[in-house]
C-alpha cells in the first residue's frame, strides 16, 4: 500500500492546505462533479480544513443517484417478470422505486443477482440459454466501456436471450446544463479523474471559454483533491478560465483510444433524463441502431413506464449543488441507511450517504477555519 499512502501524506497534505490558504483572498465556490470525490472530502474531513471563504459544492457525478425513477422502475418490472435473470452491481439493489427496490423483488422470488462486470451478465446467458439474463447497464463515461464491449460480444455470439437497460449518462453537459441553471453559483470544477482517463480532456476546453470556469481533472486521493482545489483557487484568483490536469499520471488529452472507439460502435448520443434533475439535451447514450435488438426496456415493452419522485426527497438540489445534504428536513430523519428516500442516501458515492456515514448528521457542522495539522 505503499504508494497509496503517498497520497495521503499528512505532511504534504498540510503544506497544500497552507497554500490554498495562502492564494484565498475572495470567496469561491468550486464543485467536484463525482460522488467519490465527494466521499474523500467528507471522510477526510477536508472541507473543514479550508478557508472559511472557499465553498465546496457536491455535484451530480454518482451513477446510482442520477439514474432516473422511471428506469429504476423498469429495471423492478423486468426483474419481476417470469424466466428473467436480472444482474446488477451491488448497489442498485436497495435504490428505491415507486413503491419497492430490486432486494424485495429477488425476496418474492425474482432471479436478481449481483454480477462484477457486465460480462459476468454474458457468460450467465451462455451458461442459461432458456433464460433472459438482462444486465442494469448504468452509470458515466467511466463504466460505458465494459457496457459497450458486453453488448458486442453478445451480438458477435448472437446471444439473443442477452439485453441491456441503458441509462448511461455523460459529464460535459450536465456541467453544461449546471453552469446554464437559473442561480448557479459553481464557479470551478473538480473533474473527475476515472471519466477523463477514458474520454481525455478533450472536450472541456469549450465549456471552460464558453461559461469562463476553471476546469481542473482530479483523483480520489486526499493529495489529489486538495491538488486539484489549489489549482482551482490558483485559476480563479488569476482570472484564468482554462483545462488542467492534475491527474497526470492516469489522465491524458486524448484518453483512450480503443475504448471512445468501442463505445462510438455500440452507443449513439441521446436526450437523458437525470434523476431529480430533468432531461438535459444530448447527456446520454442510447444502443445504436445496429444493437437495438438488446435494448431491454424495447424487448420487454417497459420503455414508457413514467413515474413521479417523492416529494419528501430533495436528492435533486443535492446533486445540483443547490443543497447541503443536512439542509434537506428528511436527511437522517424519514431518509437514512436503512430506510432511504432517494438514491443519494444509498449508493456508495451519494453524498447523503457520505454525510450520514462520517457523522455530518447537522448544519452546524464545525467552521472552516485555519489550517490544521493533518496526521
Amino acid at each position: 500500500m505503499k504508494y497509496l499512502d503517498e497520497f495521503r501524506n499528512g505532511d504534504i497534505a498540510r503544506r497544500i492546505v497552507e497554500d490554498i490558504h495562502r492564494l484565498t483572498t475572495r470567496p469561491w465556490a468550486i464543485m467536484e462533479v463525482c460522488g467519490g470525490q465527494t466521499h474523500a472530502i467528507i471522510r477526510n474531513g477536508l472541507d473543514q480544513i479550508l478557508p472559511q471563504r472557499l465553498e465546496l459544492m457536491h455535484g451530480p457525478g454518482c451513477p446510482v443517484c442520477v439514474t432516473p425513477l422511471d428506469v429504476i422502475d423498469q429495471a423492478l418490472v423486468i426483474a419481476s417478470l417470469p424466466g428473467v435473470t436480472f444482474c446488477s452491481f451491488g448497489d442498485m439493489l436497495r435504490v428505491p422505486g415507486s413503491d419497492r427496490d430490486l432486494l424485495q423483488v429477488r425476496s418474492e422470488g425474482g432471479d436478481v443477482r449481483v454480477v462484477y462486470s457486465p460480462l459476468d451478465a454474458v457468460a450467465l446467458a451462455r451458461a442459461l440459454p432458456d433464460r433472459q439474463v438482462v444486465f442494469f447497464g448504468i452509470g458515466f463515461e467511466t463504466t460505458a466501456p465494459a457496457n459497450a464491449m458486453a453488448v458486442h460480444v453478445a451480438r458477435h455470439e448472437r446471444l439473443d436471450n442477452f439485453s441491456m437497460l441503458v441509462s448511461q449518462v455523460l459529464v460535459p453537459p450536465a456541467i453544461d446544463a449546471i453552469m446554464t441553471a437559473p442561480g448557479n453559483r459553481v464557479q470551478a470544477f473538480l473533474a473527475a479523474g476515472h471519466v477523463c482517463s477514458v474520454m481525455g480532456l478533450h472536450q472541456y476546453p469549450v465549456l471552460a471559454e464558453r461559461h469562463h470556469v476553471p476546469i481542473v481533472a482530479t483523483g480520489f486521493e486526499p493529495l489529489d483533491v486538495l491538488e486539484g482545489i489549489r489549482c482551482a483557487v490558483r485559476q480563479l484568483e488569476s482570472g484564468e478560465a482554462r483545462v488542467e490536469n492534475a491527474y497526470a499520471r492516469v489522465v491524458s488529452m486524448a484518453g483512450n483510444l480503443p475504448a471512445q472507439r468501442m463505445l462510438a460502435d455500440v452507443f449513439a448520443i441521446t436526450d437523458r433524463t437525470w434523476r431529480g434533475i430533468g432531461t438535459i439535451a444530448a447527456s446520454g447514450w442510447r444502443l445504436a441502431d445496429a444493437y437495438q435488438a438488446f435494448d431491454a426496456a424495447r424487448r420487454f415493452g417497459v420503455q414508457d413506464i413514467r413515474t413521479q419522485e417523492s416529494p419528501l426527497c430533495r436528492s435533486g438540489e443535492v446533486l445540483r449543488g443547490a443543497l447541503k445534504p443536512t439542509q434537506c428536513p428528511a436527511f437522517g430523519r424519514a431518509c437514512t441507511p436503512r430506510t432511504p428516500l432517494g438514491a443519494t442516501m444509498v449508493s456508495g458515492e451519494g453524498a447523503c450517504a457520505a454525510y450520514f456515514h462520517y457523522g455530518r448528521l447537522r448544519d452546524d457542522a464545525p467552521a472552516h477555519g485555519d489550517p490544521v495539522v493533518l496526521s
